[in-house]
């Protein structure tokens, strides 16, 4: 009887600790994909930044450089580039004058 505790116990663990997140990414995920709209910037799981100009089912067309648009596949979607980081980095100084 013991036993049969411990193996549940593990069961219980096993799904806490693996099961049960992974399920939430995925659902993170398919959010994601379903809320993607043009003008929105990604990264895609291979690296590449660029600016969705539309979507077409499961491929969006991706602005990566200026007049570069390359079809790219939905699900290689990684995330959405927050906007708010960029604004919030001051620009860099050249002059040497300014203080530190």
């Amino acid at each position: 009887m013991s036993s049969l505790i411990i193996i549940a116990v593990l069961f219980a663990l096993f799904w806490v600790l693996l099961i049960r997140p992974q399920r939430r990414r995925g659902v993170e995920q398919r959010e994601l994909l379903e809320s993607l709209e043009p003008g929105d910037e990604i990264v895609s799981t291979g690296g590449l930044f660029g600016v969705i100009k539309s979507i077409d089912g499961d491929e969006l067309h991706v602005e990566i450089a200026e007049g570069l648009v390359v079809r790219m596949a939905k699900r290689a979607v990684a995330g959405l580039v927050e906007r708010d980081e960029e604004q919030e980095s001051p620009p860099a100084s050249d002059d040497p004058a300014s203080p530190s």
